[in-house]
Protein backbone atom coordinates (compact mmCIF):
# COMPACT_ATOMS: atom_id res chain seq x y z
CA UNK A 1 0.00 0.00 0.00
CA UNK A 2 0.96 3.41 -0.83
CA UNK A 3 1.33 6.05 1.63
CA UNK A 4 0.08 9.21 1.16
CA UNK A 5 1.99 12.62 0.76
CA UNK A 6 3.18 13.94 3.81
CA UNK A 7 2.91 10.76 5.37
CA UNK A 8 6.13 9.08 6.97
CA UNK A 9 4.71 6.05 7.23
CA UNK A 10 5.78 5.61 10.94
CA UNK A 11 9.27 6.66 10.63
CA UNK A 12 10.83 9.38 12.20
CA UNK A 13 14.45 9.65 11.36
CA UNK A 14 14.84 12.43 9.28
CA UNK A 15 18.38 14.06 9.55
CA UNK A 16 18.48 16.65 12.29
CA UNK A 17 16.46 14.21 14.53
CA UNK A 18 18.71 13.54 17.83
CA UNK A 19 19.80 17.18 18.14
CA UNK A 20 16.14 18.20 17.98
CA UNK A 21 15.58 16.19 20.88
CA UNK A 22 18.59 17.00 22.91
CA UNK A 23 17.68 20.46 22.75
CA UNK A 24 13.85 19.99 23.56
CA UNK A 25 15.32 18.16 26.42
CA UNK A 26 17.67 20.99 27.47
CA UNK A 27 15.35 23.37 27.08
CA UNK A 28 12.50 21.74 29.07
CA UNK A 29 15.54 21.01 32.05
CA UNK A 30 16.79 24.64 32.35
CA UNK A 31 12.61 25.26 32.88
CA UNK A 32 12.18 23.47 35.49
CA UNK A 33 13.53 25.28 38.71
CA UNK A 34 15.89 23.08 40.96
CA UNK A 35 14.38 22.93 44.12
CA UNK A 36 15.81 22.15 47.84
CA UNK A 37 15.29 18.76 49.31
CA UNK A 38 13.65 20.40 52.27
CA UNK A 39 11.10 21.56 49.89
CA UNK A 40 10.68 18.16 48.13
CA UNK A 41 10.22 16.54 51.34
CA UNK A 42 7.70 18.96 52.40
CA UNK A 43 6.08 18.58 49.46
CA UNK A 44 5.66 14.63 49.02
CA UNK A 45 4.97 15.27 52.81
CA UNK A 46 1.83 16.81 51.60
CA UNK A 47 0.68 14.89 48.67
CA UNK A 48 0.51 11.99 51.20
CA UNK A 49 -1.39 13.77 53.88
CA UNK A 50 -3.80 14.55 50.15
CA UNK A 51 -3.89 11.18 49.47
CA UNK A 52 -1.88 11.98 46.05
CA UNK A 53 0.90 9.95 44.52
CA UNK A 54 3.69 12.99 44.79
CA UNK A 55 3.90 13.34 40.23
CA UNK A 56 -0.35 14.14 40.68
CA UNK A 57 0.28 16.44 43.28
CA UNK A 58 3.08 18.00 42.00
CA UNK A 59 2.04 18.16 38.42
CA UNK A 60 -1.13 20.25 40.14
CA UNK A 61 0.27 22.39 42.08
CA UNK A 62 2.46 23.46 39.43
CA UNK A 63 0.07 24.12 36.70
CA UNK A 64 -2.44 25.88 39.56
CA UNK A 65 0.65 27.52 41.29
CA UNK A 66 -0.90 26.99 44.51
CA UNK A 67 -0.64 24.60 47.21
CA UNK A 68 -3.46 22.21 47.78
CA UNK A 69 -6.01 22.74 50.64
CA UNK A 70 -8.56 20.05 49.65
CA UNK A 71 -11.18 18.20 47.63
CA UNK A 72 -14.74 18.86 46.37
CA UNK A 73 -16.57 15.19 46.09
CA UNK A 74 -19.56 14.60 43.95
CA UNK A 75 -22.24 12.07 45.44
CA UNK A 76 -21.16 10.08 42.32
CA UNK A 77 -17.76 10.20 43.39
CA UNK A 78 -18.00 8.83 46.70
CA UNK A 79 -20.81 6.18 45.41
CA UNK A 80 -23.92 7.85 46.68
CA UNK A 81 -27.02 7.86 45.13
CA UNK A 82 -29.98 8.21 47.50
CA UNK A 83 -30.60 9.68 50.75
CA UNK A 84 -30.57 6.75 53.26
CA UNK A 85 -27.65 4.90 51.36
CA UNK A 86 -23.75 4.43 52.79
CA UNK A 87 -21.12 5.31 51.76
CA UNK A 88 -18.69 2.42 50.53
CA UNK A 89 -16.35 1.32 53.19
CA UNK A 90 -13.06 2.02 51.27
CA UNK A 91 -14.59 5.42 50.30
CA UNK A 92 -15.07 6.33 53.74
CA UNK A 93 -11.92 4.95 54.91
CA UNK A 94 -9.92 7.03 52.59
CA UNK A 95 -11.84 10.30 53.70
CA UNK A 96 -10.79 9.62 57.02
CA UNK A 97 -7.37 9.87 55.87
CA UNK A 98 -7.59 13.07 54.62
CA UNK A 99 -7.52 14.66 57.79
CA UNK A 100 -5.30 17.60 57.07
CA UNK A 101 -7.67 18.39 54.01
CA UNK A 102 -10.88 20.26 53.15
CA UNK A 103 -13.55 17.93 51.93
CA UNK A 104 -16.87 18.95 50.35
CA UNK A 105 -19.41 17.28 48.66
CA UNK A 106 -21.73 18.70 46.28
CA UNK A 107 -25.26 16.36 45.98
CA UNK A 108 -26.83 15.87 42.61
CA UNK A 109 -31.02 15.39 43.11
CA UNK A 110 -32.09 13.05 44.57
CA UNK A 111 -29.34 12.85 47.12
CA UNK A 112 -29.67 15.79 50.01
CA UNK A 113 -26.62 18.06 50.54
CA UNK A 114 -27.68 17.05 54.47
CA UNK A 115 -27.38 13.21 53.79
CA UNK A 116 -24.29 13.57 51.63
CA UNK A 117 -22.52 15.46 54.82
CA UNK A 118 -23.37 13.21 57.23
CA UNK A 119 -23.07 9.92 55.49
CA UNK A 120 -19.29 10.83 53.88
CA UNK A 121 -17.98 12.72 57.00
CA UNK A 122 -17.66 16.04 55.21
CA UNK A 123 -18.00 19.24 57.61
CA UNK A 124 -20.40 20.49 54.53
CA UNK A 125 -22.74 19.72 51.69
CA UNK A 126 -24.00 21.58 49.11
CA UNK A 127 -26.89 21.28 46.24
CA UNK A 128 -24.95 20.58 42.63
CA UNK A 129 -25.98 23.10 40.15
CA UNK A 130 -29.46 22.13 38.32
CA UNK A 131 -28.93 20.74 34.44
CA UNK A 132 -31.03 23.34 33.90
CA UNK A 133 -29.13 26.03 34.98
CA UNK A 134 -27.34 28.01 31.97
CA UNK A 135 -23.61 28.08 31.98
CA UNK A 136 -22.75 31.36 34.13
CA UNK A 137 -25.11 29.89 36.72
CA UNK A 138 -23.29 27.02 36.94
CA UNK A 139 -20.17 28.86 37.03
CA UNK A 140 -21.47 31.25 40.15
CA UNK A 141 -22.93 28.37 42.12
CA UNK A 142 -19.69 26.62 41.33
CA UNK A 143 -17.67 29.16 42.89
CA UNK A 144 -19.48 29.90 45.71
CA UNK A 145 -18.97 26.20 46.78
CA UNK A 146 -15.06 26.40 45.66
CA UNK A 147 -14.60 29.50 47.86
CA UNK A 148 -17.24 28.37 50.80
CA UNK A 149 -13.83 27.55 53.09
CA UNK A 150 -12.83 31.48 52.26
CA UNK A 151 -10.39 29.86 49.87
CA UNK A 152 -9.59 30.71 45.94
CA UNK A 153 -11.22 27.83 44.37
CA UNK A 154 -7.49 26.97 42.42
CA UNK A 155 -6.75 25.46 45.96
CA UNK A 156 -9.37 22.47 45.31
CA UNK A 157 -9.50 19.33 43.15
CA UNK A 158 -12.81 18.22 42.18
CA UNK A 159 -13.11 14.32 42.73
CA UNK A 160 -15.96 13.12 40.43
CA UNK A 161 -16.92 10.27 37.44
CA UNK A 162 -18.93 12.44 35.21
CA UNK A 163 -18.05 14.83 32.20
CA UNK A 164 -20.44 17.70 33.53
CA UNK A 165 -18.39 17.22 37.01
CA UNK A 166 -15.09 18.23 35.32
CA UNK A 167 -17.22 21.13 33.73
CA UNK A 168 -17.71 22.02 37.28
CA UNK A 169 -14.13 22.26 38.03
CA UNK A 170 -13.29 23.93 34.89
CA UNK A 171 -16.05 26.45 35.65
CA UNK A 172 -14.98 27.15 39.05
CA UNK A 173 -11.37 27.34 38.00
CA UNK A 174 -10.51 25.04 40.22
CA UNK A 175 -7.13 23.41 40.42
CA UNK A 176 -8.38 20.52 38.91
CA UNK A 177 -10.26 17.22 38.09
CA UNK A 178 -9.63 13.77 39.22
CA UNK A 179 -11.69 10.34 38.24
CA UNK A 180 -13.04 8.92 41.59
CA UNK A 181 -11.62 5.23 40.70
CA UNK A 182 -8.28 6.32 40.05
CA UNK A 183 -8.35 8.57 43.38
CA UNK A 184 -9.79 5.93 45.73
CA UNK A 185 -7.79 3.40 43.47
CA UNK A 186 -4.59 5.24 44.45
CA UNK A 187 -3.85 4.70 40.70
CA UNK A 188 -2.78 8.31 39.46
CA UNK A 189 0.80 9.25 38.39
Amino acid sequence: MMAGIGHNSGRVDEPGKNWRRHVWKKARKDLMPTLPIEVVRLRVRRAAELGLPYKTYAGIRASSGHDLIGFLFSNNALHVLRDGQAIPDARAQKLLALQRADCTGVAHRPVTPGHLATCAGLAQAFAAPKFTDSWSQMRDKMRLIATSHGHPADRLVMIGDTGFEREWAEAAQMAGFLRSDAFFAGQLN
